[in-house]
């Protein structure tokens, strides 16, 4: 499948669930979105911050894997609806900046909604590709993102760039759903599957060589293989958590 035919999937799919407010597409129906981000790690106090922002997406919470603290400068990759975001703009405080980018219109649109409605003043949205990140070389502190590089059809250029955008000592804070076996061809091209996380996930051997070939030093931080059971229907694969060094 092309990569722009891939990138479409994603946008529409990513855009109906900004106009839905529902994120949930791989088995997990049973559970509602607060229920997903308990299940993980977000605590109770972070889902009540801007419950709007919490649309049941990710595979784990990026904020919570490595320190962030006032005056940093944060970058979201694939920001949705803004919910990382916040909780990373709680942390950094008046004196930091956050900046997520998403590709979807429609999720930008609706993270400044949230942004201008719960007063946070020190977030802001952009819009655009992963891949060719609309952000200054070595600006950033530290880089987030949760379940949104296994959607990507070019993953080295996603690491490469955010090496680019990283600041001497800065680090990458990823959660992502990663393979433990080869999906079939037609799982591989079910347009569901690939909105859903899946389709387009990488094995993980090949995920961490990739981030340490753009020059990171990696350190594996945890890995949820229960994950598969709750949200992605018994499918070969892990949430697999990493803090990653420039």
């Amino acid at each position: 499948m092309k990569k722009s035919e891939i990138r479409k999937i994603v946008k529409e799919s990513y855009g109906k669930i900004a106009e839905t407010g529902c994120g949930c597409s791989c088995g997990c129906a049973d559970m509602d979105n607060e229920q997903i981000a308990k299940s993980l790690g977000y605590s109770e106090h972070e889902i009540k911050i801007v419950p709007d922002a919490n649309l049941g997406l990710g595979c784990g919470n990026p904020t919570g894997l490595g320190e962030i603290t006032k005056g940093m400068v944060v970058l979201d990759l694939g920001s949705g609806a803004g919910f990382d975001c916040f909780l990373a703009a709680k942390k950094v405080g008046k004196t930091g900046k956050v900046i997520g980018v998403d590709m979807t219109e429609k999720m930008v649109r609706r993270a400044g909604e949230n942004a201008k409605k719960y007063g946070f003043s020190n977030v802001e949205f952009r819009l655009g590709e992963i891949e060719e990140l609309p952000v200054e070389d070595s600006s950033i502190d530290v880089i987030i993102s949760n379940c949104v590089i296994n959607l990507s059809p070019d993953k080295p250029k996603v690491f490469n760039e955010a090496y680019r955008v990283l600041r001497k000592g800065g680090k990458l804070l990823v959660s992502d759903i990663v393979l433990l076996k080869e999906l079939s061809k037609m799982h591989k091209e079910d347009k569901k599957l690939i909105a859903g996380c899946v389709g387009g996930a990488m094995l993980k051997d090949r995920y961490l060589e990739l981030v340490k070939n753009a020059g990171f030093t990696v350190t594996t931080l945890s890995e949820d293989k229960e994950i598969s059971k709750r949200q992605y229907g018994g499918f070969p694969l892990e949430s697999l958590r990493i803090a990653a060094y420039k």
